[in-house]
């Protein structure tokens, strides 16, 4: 009679966000399965892995639904200084998602060079309008990594609205034209009133004042204090134009939570009577995130630094909370939180990259896959 121990099967869900500046979270994903299927095969048993590229609302969102089985459909816009970029959009039918990131982001400057007064979004407008073209039932918008602060002013004239000077003239998006502007016509875009908006983004940020779009996060983009002023006072105009349009809750939207997300790209989608919503909550239940987890033993997360913001709702956060008492672990560039407080993400255990190199792997997409797919392999051993 044989009494050997029958080889172990155990069936792993990889849920990673991105690596930002590295991996996209689908690049994450096959590394680490790479490494835990490699462990698989030596006589003690298998690591089946299902793969579930995440994205929490910001860039990454179109990728992470085009993985989760949605179609990738392409379309020409205006980058955030006006030049030509190729864009896309997720659509499977019904919903349709949409980025800030890979319309008018801060990686798509031509030769990286900030342009804090002139960057607009109205790319992002563009390809809201393809979209429509599409006759979704929603669209959701994922609003991270814009380059401009221009209060979602682009975007609106892309969508019909057009802004004047007071010479007449019609103004391009951009937060230098904020200022500028002396008069607003908005022509009915049917479409708009048809179709569910959603900004899945977890920025909690008003449009202006201290902890508003242009204070936050205008430096980040390339602005001086002196931009950052001008910019906070163009916004200011620019809530009394859109009052004196016919916005009547204008300026209640300004002071919303999330309006500052995406240089005010926010505000104006709440304009348009959007619904803001978790960002990454709102993705684990677009890519069935409950379903999958219930058919694995484990759950493996991650995203470039583990560290207090992950604490407070981003998304390793949210996946931990959501995946019961299964063992998760969390892989990740670097972690900033000590061992003694994994508990409070319920974490199993925290793998770094930092912990194999002494080099920075941050900007080496080739050594972050390396080392991804050598701690793959570790975790898959341990769970043999």
């Amino acid at each position: 009679m044989n009494n050997a121990t029958a080889p172990k099967s155990v069936r792993t869900l990889i849920a990673p966000d991105k690596f930002k500046g590295s991996l996209t979270a689908g690049e994450v994903a096959d590394a680490l399965a790479a490494g835990l299927r490699s462990a698989s095969g030596t006589g003690t048993g298998t690591v089946h892995c299902e793969l579930l590229p995440l994205a929490d609302g910001g860039d990454g969102s179109v990728d992470a639904a085009v993985a989760s089985g949605f179609i990738r459909r392409h379309y020409t816009v205006a980058g955030p200084t006006g030049q030509h970029v190729q864009a896309s959009i997720a659509f499977d039918g019904t919903t349709a998602v949409v980025e800030v990131a890979n319309t008018c982001g801060l990686a798509l400057l031509p030769d990286g060079t900030p342009e804090p007064l002139n960057a607009s979004s109205r790319g992002f407008g563009e390809v809201i309008l393809f979209a429509l073209s599409l006759h979704p039932a929603r669209i959701v918008m994922a609003l991270g990594g814009s380059a401009s602060t221009d209060g979602g002013m682009g975007m609106l004239t892309a969508l019909g609205y057009s802004f004047r000077d007071a010479d007449g003239r019609q103004l391009y998006g951009s937060g230098r034209a904020l200022a500028q502007i002396q008069s607003i016509h908005r022509t009915a875009l049917p479409e708009l009133s048809d179709t569910e908006l959603i900004v899945a983004s977890d920025v909690h940020n008003p449009l202006r004042g201290a902890h508003g779009a242009p204070a936050v996060f205008g430096p980040q983009k390339g602005a001086s204090p002196e931009d950052v002023t001008a910019l906070d006072q163009a916004l200011e105009h620019f809530i009394t134009k859109m009052t004196e349009a016919g916005f009547a809750d204008a300026a209640a939207l300004a002071l919303h939570e999330g309006a500052g997300s995406a240089g005010g790209i926010g505000y104006a989608c709440l304009l348009l009577g959007a619904t803001q919503v978790s960002g990454a909550d709102y993705f684990l239940d677009l890519l069935d995130f409950n379903t999958r987890k219930d058919n694995c033993d484990i759950v493996i997360t991650g995203e470039g630094s583990i560290d207090e913001q992950t604490l407070n709702g981003k998304l390793p956060a949210a996946v931990a909370r959501r995946s019961g008492e299964r063992p998760i672990i969390a892989v990740a560039g670097r972690s900033l939180l000590p061992r003694e407080r994994w508990s409070e993400l319920a974490l199993t255990r925290v793998y770094t990259l930092a912990e194999y190199t002494d080099q920075d792997s941050s900007q080496d997409p080739d050594l972050s896959a390396a080392l991804l797919r050598r701690i793959g392999k570790h975790i898959g051993t341990s769970l043999l």
